[in-house]
């Protein structure tokens, strides 16, 4: 038990927190891409580019766009020096297959923390705010059965840190915000995002400490996780 009561909800992010991106979505994925359609990039500047294009994530209203994710790529291509009207169409193209499960990898931590609370009586879910479907990913990942919720907000409609997804998570699994939990690699969309509504967040940073409210803790592996419930 907690100064705020009794865990019986864990929501997880998706992307960065369960699962990251293979070679299709590194620097030479991306060169790969925009070679097929005429583009000419530099391979050395995607670290960059993906560091200067993420403010552009940040859609204010918190309303699901695809168009924004395309956005997103498009500058990350022409921050590698892509140029020319093909942008567009490739940047659309690495978001369609941006949903594809295959070009994932699962953190090796994640099967047997997600069975272990599932096991002690906790309701798991997923909040996501990526056009995946949840259920190929269940599927794909042999994690069926785990989840009492499922939610992405290209279903729901809002991002994190919109409150309605978190609510309409809450909702399905049937539990209160004080009794509930989110874990992702995003403090603004996941941590901020859910404490606002007076759930309990806890940042997931796989490459080492990151600056986070006293309050909150971080974490690099989901083995710490049982530790904070």
């Amino acid at each position: 038990m907690t100064e705020r009561g009794i865990t019986r909800a864990v929501f997880f992010d998706v992307d960065f927190t369960l699962i990251y991106p293979g070679p299709r979505f590194q620097a030479s994925g991306y060169y790969d891409f925009c070679a097929r359609h005429g583009i000419a990039v530099d391979p050395a500047a995607f670290d960059r580019a993906v560091a200067d294009a993420a403010s552009g994530l940040d859609s204010g209203d918190d309303v699901y766009d695809a168009q924004l994710y395309v956005d997103y790529t498009k500058r990350i291509i022409e921050g590698m020096g892509g140029r020319g009207p093909a942008v567009e169409s490739t940047a659309r193209e690495i978001y369609d297959e941006w949903a594809a499960c295959r070009h994932f990898t699962m953190y090796d931590d994640v099967p047997d923390v997600l069975r272990t609370l599932q096991a002690s009586g906790l309701k798991i879910g997923l909040i996501s705010n990526s056009h995946r479907c949840l259920a190929s990913f269940q599927t794909h990942f042999d994690l069926q059965g785990l989840f009492t919720v499922t939610l992405s907000s290209v279903e729901h409609g809002y991002m994190k840190p919109h409150h309605s997804i978190f609510e309409a998570a809450m909702q399905s699994a049937g539990v209160t915000a004080p009794e509930a939990m989110m874990v992702g690699d995003s403090l603004t969309h996941d941590v901020d995002g859910a404490r606002r509504l007076g759930m309990r967040g806890v940042l997931v940073a796989r490459s080492g400490p990151v600056p986070a409210p006293p309050d909150v803790p971080v974490i690099q592996s989901l083995r710490e996780l049982p530790a904070l419930l």
